[in-house]
């Protein structure tokens, strides 16, 4: 049974920087695009970044030039690099997997991790 999980988040202060981590089994990683997501209270999921499977990226504009999105094909994992963060990054971030190509719209993943939380606060 296919499945990722995430890990690395946690408590960091304004303009710091977290590395989240993200591992996959159970379906051929070189196939699938990879995403972050994010969620935070009483707001609605949205996209930060995606890689394809040859190493395509994009960003939602709020992360660009401070986060940066990567994989690792032969160890199944997925990061996202996160600097200079700010309090608005607050949320829990979801790792998930899509076969072939990127997409903005997270009804277009099929797995998803448990997510990760993220607070940015001083």
């Amino acid at each position: 049974q296919a499945q990722v999980l995430e890990s690395g988040g946690g408590l960091v202060q304004p303009g710091g920087s977290l590395r989240l981590s993200c591992t996959a089994s159970g379906l051929p990683f070189n196939d699938y695009a990879m995403a972050w997501f994010r969620q935070a209270p009483e707001k609605e999921r949205e996209t930060v970044a995606c890689i394809s499977r040859i190493g395509y990226t994009t960003y939602a504009d709020s992360v660009k030039g401070r986060f940066t999105v990567s994989r690792d094909n032969a160890e199944n994992t997925l990061y996202l690099q996160m600097n200079n963060l700010k309090p608005e990054d607050t949320a829990m971030y979801y790792c998930t997997a899509k076969y072939l190509v990127c997409s903005d719209d997270s009804a277009d993943f099929g797995y998803w991790g448990q997510g990760n939380q993220v607070t940015v606060s001083s």
